[in-house]
């Protein structure tokens, strides 16, 4: 979830794969690379395809994929967790 939207723990993890594979060398263009080459990827989730028409689409795609980081635990994922590590 991020905000009023939320998205399947599987498609999020599929969009962390498909972020992880585009980003760039430069860490100062990680956001804005990984956004634009994301809403070309044909693999894309149906899910996410909306947000590459909004101007905060690399903000939410970056937060979301810091959700579904290997640490982390599915639980701990959600905002609501506490407790994991």
């Amino acid at each position: 979830q991020d905000g009023d939207l939320k998205f399947p723990l599987e498609s999020v993890k599929k969009l962390k794969e498909l972020m992880d594979r585009n980003r760039p060398i430069s860490p100062r263009l990680a956001v804005p690379a990984a956004s634009h080459a994301l809403c070309h990827e044909k693999s894309l989730p149906v899910e996410f395809q909306a947000l590459c028409k909004r101007e905060d689409a690399p903000k939410i795609f970056q937060r979301l994929s810091l959700a579904a980081q290997d640490d982390l635990c599915e639980i701990c994922a959600n905002a609501a967790c506490a407790g994991c590590f």
